[in-house]
């Protein structure tokens, strides 16, 4: 007796394709599962023995072997459970194998033989159709999965008899409707923020281009305040965008109902995090903060007080926009193509806030941002300084340039960007933060007096290679906010100004 069904493997958004296979063979009562499954894998032989008896099914008293093909790959998760049971009910002539054996199936069994929701349902669903099958998943990730395609036959349950009724032909499960969440209006907004004129434009021109932005200010400058309002200036996320964010937090199981998100992501960690949570992996790799912000924000308050050695962990993924995972039997990539957003003070105690100076002076400051590497701060685009609040500035009437004002010039910055990054045929790049070496000499060549101010304040500036880069895209950025084909010798003035002389010019060592 031999039965078979498709389910699949996550190897970083990847879904890899796994063949469950079952035969029930004479001899003393066993279940052994072999494959290398996990502790979650290993365990399903209880969840399936006892969902099947919650349908009326018995085991048969007989050596029962699970093979997870291929054996060479790890299987995690509890996602395996639905795969194992349907290829042993059809090895036991419950269900006939022509009845799956064009689907791929995930989902977790109850006790009482109940479909629990996984993460991974739409990744898992793209998979299928990429095999040219449909998915069998439990009815709460089938708005989830809907988002695959019109063409992907999918059967989301929510009870294991409810899948045999629909298979024996005496209940119809109908095909889940895809879902998006409502984003609730942001009660956040650039007009509740006075004074910080400057940094307020820095703070548009980091939106507009996808840039990379540190704040350095005493305690109580509104660093965090600022920071908190930039996805109220950040356009929604394009189709394309919306299922490669959904991809990954579908892993992360961190999509609720179903429901996928039009706007972008904010993830602000504490400064406590390990690692493994920041940049993804453990002993069960996962996606980290920084996945999880792919195609949005990554706000780091209090920058210093992360881990030197986690910090440092950024720096591929500022570069390249991915997260490499490697294991001694397999790699994982994760996607992260994200906006870092840094908040510190100057110093430990807090700097030259008003009525207050550090006891150790410019020591103190020193050995504070000298816990941030020269090659980390030299991929952030804007340096910019947050100065305390006076008592003036609280006492003037509220700005009246609204978020929705600064987000209507920065999504029309951005469709600048894209629609002249595609005329190119440049895929991939959706900003001018993404721009190469290759493209920015194409699409930001600066005017013979802009070049002239660039050339200089490269030699006195010290400027690496990847500053003078990061430098004209910023210049780029700011010629599209302006309206302009051209990048002039104002714009690359403005941009060199974000370079931070207050940070004391810390440059990159490679």
């Amino acid at each position: 007796m031999y039965g078979q069904i498709a389910t699949v493997a996550f190897v970083g958004v990847e879904a890899r394709p796994v063949d469950v296979q079952v035969r029930i063979t004479p001899g003393a009562y066993a279940f052994a599962i072999v494959g290398l499954p996990d502790k979650a894998v290993a365990e399903s032989r209880e969840r399936v023995r006892n969902a099947l008896h919650a349908v009326g099914l018995g085991l048969p008293f007989k050596h029962i072997t699970v093979n997870l093909a291929p054996a060479d790959l790890p299987k995690e998760g509890s996602h395996f459970d639905l795969a194992i049971t349907l290829a042993l009910m059809v090895a036991m002539g419950a269900i006939a194998q022509d009845a799956v054996g064009n689907f791929v199936a995930v989902g977790e069994l109850a006790l009482d033989g109940a479909l629990r929701q996984v993460p991974g349902a739409l990744p898992a669903a793209i998979g299928a159709n990429a095999a040219h099958k449909g998915l069998i998943c439990p009815e709460a990730c089938g708005p989830e999965a809907a988002w695959a395609g019109d063409n992907v036959d999918i059967l989301a349950a929510p009870h294991l008899l409810s899948l045999v009724n629909h298979f024996k032909g005496t209940q119809t499960l109908s095909r889940p409707e895809p879902n998006l969440e409502t984003a609730a209006p942001s009660t956040l907004d650039l007009a509740e923020v006075k004074g910080q004129e400057s940094a307020k434009r820095a703070l548009e021109v980091a939106a507009a281009g996808g840039h990379n932005l540190l704040m350095v200010g005493p305690p109580g400058s509104g660093k965090s305040m600022l920071a908190g309002r930039l996805p109220s200036i950040l356009p929604s996320l394009t189709p394309e965008e919306m299922l490669e964010v959904s991809m990954v937090h579908s892993l992360a199981g961190e999509l609720m109902g179903g429901k996928l998100c039009t706007e972008r992501p904010f993830r602000a960690p504490h400064h406590s995090a390990s690692m493994a949570a920041l940049v993804g992996g453990g002993s069960r790799p996962r996606p980290g903060e920084v996945s999880l912000a792919h195609l949005g924000v990554l706000f780091l308050d209090e920058l210093p007080e992360f881990q030197p050695n986690v910090l440092d962990a950024l720096r591929q993924p500022l570069e390249n926009g991915e997260v490499v995972v490697a294991r001694a039997n397999h790699r994982i990539s994760y996607p992260a193509r994200i906006q870092l957003i840094g908040a510190m003070n100057p110093c430990k105690c807090g700097g030259s806030e008003p009525g207050r100076s550090c006891k150790r002076g410019p020591r103190c400051a020193a050995d504070y941002q000298a816990r941030i590497s020269g090659p980390l701060f030299d991929r952030v685009d804007l340096h910019i300084e947050v100065p305390a609040v006076t008592a003036a500035d609280l006492v003037l009437p509220p700005p009246t340039e609204t978020s929705a004002v600064v987000r209507a010039r920065v999504a029309t910055a951005r469709e600048k960007q894209r629609t002249r990054l595609k005329a190119l045929g440049k895929t991939g790049m959706r900003t001018n933060a993404d721009c190469s070496g290759a493209t920015l000499e194409e699409v930001a060549s600066p005017d013979a007096d802009g070049l002239a101010v660039l050339r200089q304040a490269a030699d006195s500036l010290k400027l690496s290679a990847r500053g003078y880069h990061r430098t004209l895209r910023v210049a780029r950025t700011l010629a599209d906010l302006d309206g302009e084909e051209k990048v002039w010798r104002h714009h690359i003035t403005e941009a060199l100004s974000y370079r931070g002389e207050s940070l004391n010019q810390k440059q990159a060592a490679a």
